[in-house]
């Protein structure tokens, strides 16, 4: 498959930023093929890094607007609002999950630490994509989003580094990690849209 993906686009570096803006996938999915695809660590790391940070400035800026714009359609008014009640409970869980460990915390430094760290653990639907999203509903200002994302980001590429490294030493073919990273990413897709689709406006029954 990394052969095969290397040799639609041409160019590793271009494919890893590419797979790298995918969602679910994202840096996980671009450092797996990146060092597959023959780049060192750090190289791998710096351009998986990069692709799926930029995601954050459109996410961060359009999220709201384009739900905004999706709830003025009929046909679309329903599942927005079930996807922006998912963010919200998303963003709710998050700091809540922080509060058992941080109760004394300010509300902005538990709701940047909430971002961080939930964007620095590498499973599906927990990198910049819905990170971001997380950050947007929690209404927390950009300056801080932008760094909570990053740095979360960056650990994250660290640790799935490290994960790639240690199966080129012990001989795993990488080519499957990259496969069971892209069923993860598939299967915890289709969970999440039947979540968000099963229940009127995004609520409990």
């Amino acid at each position: 498959m990394i052969n095969y993906l290397s040799n639609l686009i041409g160019n590793p570096y271009i494919t890893t930023f590419i797979i790298s803006l995918i969602p679910t996938i994202e840096l996980k999915g671009g450092i797996v093929f990146a060092r597959g695809a023959g780049l060192d660590f750090f190289t791998a790391l710096f351009v998986a890094f990069l692709g799926s940070t930029a995601v954050f400035f459109l996410i961060f800026f359009l999220l709201k607007p384009i739900l905004g714009l999706l709830k003025k359609i009929k046909c679309f008014n329903g599942f927005a609002e079930r996807i922006e009640n998912y963010f919200k409970k998303k963003a709710d869980s998050a700091v809540d999950d922080e509060k058992k460990n941080k109760e004394n915390s300010s509300e902005n430094a538990l709701k940047f630490l909430s971002v961080l760290l939930f964007v620095a653990i590498p499973l599906p639907l927990t990198g910049v994509w819905t990170g971001t999203a997380v950050a947007v509903f929690l209404d927390i200002k950009f300056s801080h989003a932008a760094l909570a994302v990053t740095v979360g980001n960056f650990v994250a590429g660290i640790l799935i580094s490290l994960l790639a490294e240690l199966c080129s030493v012990i001989g795993v073919n990488l080519d499957y990690v990259l496969y069971a990273l892209l069923a993860l990413a598939l299967i915890a897709l289709v969970i999440t849209v039947i979540k968000i689709c099963k229940k009127p406006n995004g609520k409990e029954e």
